[in-house]
């Protein structure tokens, strides 16, 4: 019987040609690009391409050509320095020498939408007894609202072995 696999395990073989022709060889830097950045960074970049040097010298670091939406290019072009050293620090080696900045739309797919899932009756009841009487109600109902979200969100996450 086949064991199921990982979809990203397929990733690469899928994909790989065409960011291969992009001057990536995986697409860590591509699916990982939140993870490297950061999340505020990486919702207004997306990289394009590596540009290797055209010397057979590999000491010589490559470009990283990264799309950026319009009045972030400004913010971006500062923080070099730094997207430079975690994408080098990503890879554990320094493959990334400068970066190039393109300006436009950047291609990001929405987060999906969460509904958010309510406790048991009994478990909301818990909820609102442990809050008690919290004298400002705002408070008090954020309180309630924490308690619940966090008794859904442990009922959706599957328990580790």
């Amino acid at each position: 019987m086949a064991h199921a696999k990982p979809v990203a395990e397929f990733i690469d073989r899928c994909i790989g040609p065409a960011l291969a022709a992009q001057g990536f060889a995986a697409s860590d830097i591509v699916a990982a690009w939140p993870e490297i950045i950061g999340e505020r960074l990486a919702a207004h970049t997306e990289p394009l391409r590596i540009v290797w040097p055209r010397s057979d010298d590999r000491s010589e670091p490559a470009t990283l050509v990264v799309r950026v939406t319009g009045a972030f290019a400004l913010e971006l072009q500062h923080s070099a320095p730094l997207v430079i050293e975690r994408v080098n620090t990503y890879f554990g080696w320094r493959c990334i020498g400068r970066l190039s900045l393109r300006q436009g739309p950047v291609r990001r797919a929405a987060a999906p939408h969460r509904v958010p899932m309510s406790p048991a009756p009994a478990q909301a009841a818990r909820v609102r007894e442990a809050v008690g009487d919290v004298g400002d109600k705002a408070l008090r109902d954020a309180l309630v609202r924490l308690g619940d979200a966090v008794l859904a969100e442990a009922k959706t996450t599957p328990k580790k072995a």
